[in-house]
């Protein structure tokens, strides 16, 4: 692993590593030191072979409250001070989203501004009853920076997307799970166990299928329809020449479990 993390824990076990973003003093907010160690930390795990998928989670009663305000409010001291803290927080973000690895936000509590973008830039979101989601940037003078406005619609349609960006109000976990925001919602006592069992079934997958197939969602999901469907048949044929794709179909024809080696 790189360096030592001063706000992020690790934990790994049965190819699964949690990551928990430890500032509860300030409810996990995100300043640029958190954005750079979630960064680097994403960036270890990707190499790590005894790693099949992450648990994104925060310590506290927060996943995370959003933005650290005061460093937002130095950096709109300049024209070009702004637009810096987004597009680095964005392209962080997008480094998750596009990890060929599954990522499961377990939102634990509040996750708004930057933490619901956060959330967003995972795969999946495991939701605690007494989570609550929101984009209150709107209440500050701003808009979503760290890819909200983009994300958000695509998940839940444009119309839900714009009454919480242009309102600003947060929504309970039940509300985010009715809209697809959440894929699942559990109690509290219940949620990392509800992550991580959601992990251990992807990893018992073919890791070069997971791998293509999120890059099939993500990538295809900025292409035109008949420009998606021809790039999932070259992820398609791609799979297809891998020797867990023979393993899989072999295990499948002789009806035991594929020893899948990621080759």
């Amino acid at each position: 692993m790189p360096a030592p993390f001063a706000f992020l824990l690790l934990d790994v076990a049965d190819r699964v590593a949690t990551v928990t973003i430890h500032r509860p003093d300030k409810l996990n907010a995100l300043n640029a030191q958190v954005i750079d160690e979630l960064d680097r930390m994403f960036a270890a795990l990707a190499t790590r072979d005894d790693v099949g998928a992450i648990v994104l989670t925060g310590s506290g009663r927060a996943f995370v409250a959003g933005a650290d305000i005061a460093e937002i409010a130095a950096a709109a001291a300049t024209p070009a001070g702004l637009a810096a803290v987004s597009a680095h927080g964005s392209a962080v973000f997008t480094r998750i989203e596009r990890l060929a690895k599954p990522v499961i936000a377990a939102v634990n509590g509040f996750a708004l501004g930057g933490g619901c973008e956060l959330a967003l830039a995972c795969h999946l979101r495991v939701a605690s009853t007494h989570a609550k989601f929101g984009l209150p940037e709107v209440k500050l003078g701003l808009i979503p920076g760290y890819g909200g406005t983009q994300r958000l619609p695509r998940l839940v349609g444009q119309g839900r997307a714009l009454q919480l960006i242009l309102t600003g109000e947060a929504i309970d976990a039940e509300t985010a799970h009715r809209i697809g925001l959440a894929n699942e919602v559990v109690a509290g006592e219940l949620l990392l166990e509800a992550a991580r069992s959601l992990a251990k079934m992807m990893v018992a997958q073919g890791p070069l299928a997971l791998a293509h197939a999120i890059t099939a969602v993500t990538a295809g999901a900025d292409l035109p329809l008949d420009a998606a469907l021809a790039f999932e048949a070259e992820q398609f044929g791609a799979v297809g020449r891998t020797e867990d794709m023979r393993e899989g179909t072999a295990a499948f024809l002789a009806k035991r479990a594929p020893a899948f080696r990621g080759a």
